[in-house]
């Protein structure tokens, strides 16, 4: 009985918090949601990767995995695919802009983290994340 009374409580907890989320609804084809959510877990693994490259003092491995999995060169990687599997062309405007910046900071990480400066480096790891709680606090997609 007890399990189910906290599983009970569990789900109506969930329920109240999901109606209080007044974050902007981006709708979009199944297809494109899971690529979209495939892209960010994908995001996220790239992001711990850089962390512990940074943390070993590798910061040229750092910057290139940034700008391969992050960067301007990342942008698009769902352009050869049907349009209801692209996330871009679905999302509203302004979420869509937080992902370019998103990808342009993650450049500009690369060229930081290239040039050497630990220090620098460093004090630009906030800027990887920058564009992605902004979208995450503004938009979801269900």
């Amino acid at each position: 009985m007890r399990t189910y009374l906290f599983c009970s409580l569990a789900l109506l907890a969930g329920a109240a918090q999901a109606a209080e989320d007044m974050r902007q609804l981006a709708p979009m084809p199944a297809a494109a949601a899971a690529n979209l959510g495939a892209e960010m877990r994908a995001s996220l693994l790239a992001l711990n990767e850089i962390l512990g490259l940074v943390a070993a003092g590798k910061l040229k491995e750092a910057g290139e995995l940034a700008e391969k999995e992050l960067g301007v060169p990342a942008m698009g990687k769902h352009r050869g695919q049907p349009f209801e599997a692209r996330p871009g062309p679905h999302m509203p405007p302004a979420m869509h802009a937080i992902g370019i910046d998103g990808h342009k900071a993650a450049s500009e990480f690369a060229r930081i983290a290239a040039s050497g400066d630990r220090e620098k480096t460093i004090a630009a790891l906030p800027s990887l994340t920058t564009a992605c709680v902004g979208c995450h606090y503004a938009y979801r997609i269900r």
